[in-house]
């Protein structure tokens, strides 16, 4: 392969050297988060060791973007990493409605796909005016799976390996571009893509979680074979791995959970009473065992929630509760687990 994901910034070192922020939620998905809330968590994430950040055009249609930038600017350009993504180009428009594509009170654009080499150089062009930097560390392809695509999913995929990639590499000539990746919510497009191509990264929301281990049997070992470094999020499922069955109305991967996941949770939430472990830190730490994992994307949309989730991340968890869930089979025998009953690593962050 041509580039490396960039290492982590010698001051992420540690605790943190394998978490990152992302940045759908603070382009108000769902609900409106207050543009000083927004700098408070971008303030204390950076403040906890986070030099890790995902961004793109699609977050509120340029409104992460911006505010990330915002928070970044000022910050050393090499004491962090930033990753944004390429698939969608934004219009400007003089009447939008409020919501779009689950985002409210975003930027006044609308979007539209575009994989063509010269629509990902645009791209990667616009989103370095919104965020006022000079580079991406990471670029990735957004939504270019079959289930976004439907039956134009073949020539979407033609399209990524002919024009997409390749007006990527020559970006990443120009310095404009490091790693190169996919920005995804299906594992088979990766493998559809590696077949083919050479990536650097893969960013995979909810494929490989307490629930769904999608992921485990062919797209994890085909990176880790191929030096192809992967990053998760949506490790709740959108919901579902957060609130648990009593949280509210289940939502499961951007959808009311079905019947069977609803049950599978309640499965595993009665594991978690039996040995008094939240399920959210069930949900954090089950996919940072797996050897492939580089880095776990944190989804918050205030400090409050941020901190939760290093607390989650640093709870204590015996190693009877992964061999209960083992042995009833809500994980699979071959997924590893973390190793306990000693602290996690991020426990240094939220003791201090």
């Amino acid at each position: 392969m041509s580039s490396a994901v960039p290492a982590d910034p010698a001051s992420a070192a540690g605790a943190m050297a394998r978490i990152g922020l992302g940045g759908a939620a603070l382009g108000n998905l769902f609900e409106v988060v207050d543009d000083a809330e927004v700098r408070r968590l971008l303030d204390a994430a950076w403040t906890d060791g986070c030099r890790r950040f995902d961004t793109a055009p699609h977050y509120g249609h340029g409104l992460s973007e911006r505010r990330f930038g915002d928070a970044l600017r000022r910050r050393a350009r090499d004491g962090f990493v930033l990753s944004s993504k390429v698939g969608r180009l934004l219009t400007p428009a003089q009447s939008v409605p409020r919501e779009q594509h689950a985002y409210v009170d975003g930027l006044p654009f609308v979007q539209h796909w575009d994989f063509s080499a010269a629509g990902t150089r645009r791209s990667v062009e616009d989103s370095l005016q919104r965020l006022g930097l000079a580079r991406l560390d990471i670029a990735y392809v957004h939504d270019m799976d079959r289930h976004t695509h439907g039956a134009h999913a073949d020539a979407v995929l033609r399209q990524v390996l002919d024009e997409t990639l390749p007006a990527l590499a020559d970006l990443r000539r120009e310095g404009l571009v490091g790693a190169i990746g996919l920005g995804v919510n299906d594992e088979q497009a990766v493998r559809d893509v590696l077949r083919h191509a050479d990536l650097d990264a893969v960013l995979v929301a909810g494929r490989y979680t307490l629930l769904d281990h999608a992921a485990l049997a062919q797209m994890l070992p085909a990176c880790a074979a191929r030096g192809v470094r992967v990053a998760l999020g949506g490790v709740f499922n959108s919901g579902l791995l957060a609130l648990g069955t009593r949280g509210g109305p289940a939502t499961f991967n951007y959808a009311p959970a079905a019947r069977e996941w609803l049950e599978r949770t309640a499965r595993i939430e009665a594991v978690c009473a039996e040995h008094a472990v939240p399920l959210r830190a069930a949900a954090l730490q089950f996919p940072l065992a797996h050897p492939a994992v580089g880095e776990l994307l944190l989804g918050a949309r205030s400090v409050a929630e941020w901190r939760d989730n290093l607390a989650m991340l640093a709870h204590p968890i015996p190693e009877d509760f992964w061999r209960a869930l083992r042995t009833r089979g809500l994980i699979p025998e071959e997924a590893p687990t973390p190793q306990a009953p000693a602290r996690h690593a991020f426990a240094s962050v939220t003791d201090a």
